[in-house]
């Protein structure tokens, strides 16, 4: 992996102002932080986060402690204000982001898309752990891009990482795991929007499972 993490330091060499990094509860974003800190980018310029939308796992929030012991790092905490929390509980509810693909949108964007905002707001680059093997939704995607959405470079370090690849290098730098996956989990988010995936699904078939595929994005990485 020397390879994949000197690409990175080079991308990364080319930021002049602060980088957050999205940590969401998942392998890739484990390897991503572990990358990182493997380059020589200044710590006090990088920001690791975290989107707290008050439906995570307690396994997702048990993982999160266990990455910052192990690291020992800082993950920064960033959620909805208290009237857009208000908005989203009213409209939408434990479950009403299943009755419509508009709400489970406006849940998405209350609880994910607005508070990543208000972590880019001093960034001038952000690290994503997208892989193209993920979804059909993301195979255009490349190592550095233009987030046009929050006007600033986006970089994908993973993002040409396949998945045999990516678990053989998480045990052998005996990387912690979320424990969801050991329950089947291939893909984690929210607990009303994800399951356990079944025998020959793909990795994201548990995310958002009554929509098509063409939709499985929550918008945080929607490009214009």
């Amino acid at each position: 992996m020397l390879s994949k993490i000197t690409r990175l330091q080079e991308a990364l060499s080319k930021i002049k102002g602060k980088v957050g990094l999205a940590f969401s509860h998942q392998i890739e974003d484990t390897i991503a932080i572990d990358w990182v800190l493997q380059t020589n980018f200044p710590k006090e310029r990088l920001e690791i986060f975290t989107l707290n939308t008050h439906k995570l796992f307690k396994e997702s929030l048990e993982y999160q402690e266990e990455v910052s012991n192990f690291f020992q790092i800082s993950i920064q905490s960033y959620e909805a204000k208290g009237e857009d929390l208000q908005k989203v509980e009213e409209e939408v509810g434990l479950w009403g982001m299943r009755e419509s693909l508009e709400k489970r949108k406006l849940c998405c964007f209350l609880r994910k898309i607005k508070p990543l905002g208000y972590a880019l707001k001093d960034k001038e680059a952000w690290i994503s752990g997208l892989r193209i093997a993920q979804s059909v939704t993301r195979a255009d995607i490349a190592l550095v891009e233009q987030d046009k959405n929050f006007n600033l470079i986006k970089i994908n370090p993973l993002f040409d990482i396949d998945d045999k690849t990516m678990w053989d290098y998480a045990k052998s730098q005996n990387l912690p795991l979320n424990a969801l996956y050991a329950k089947n989990f291939t893909s984690i988010g929210c607990e009303p929007c994800t399951r356990p995936i079944k025998e020959g699904e793909d990795i994201r078939a548990g995310r958002w499972w009554w929509e098509n595929p063409n939709h499985k994005e929550c918008g945080l990485h929607l490009k214009s």
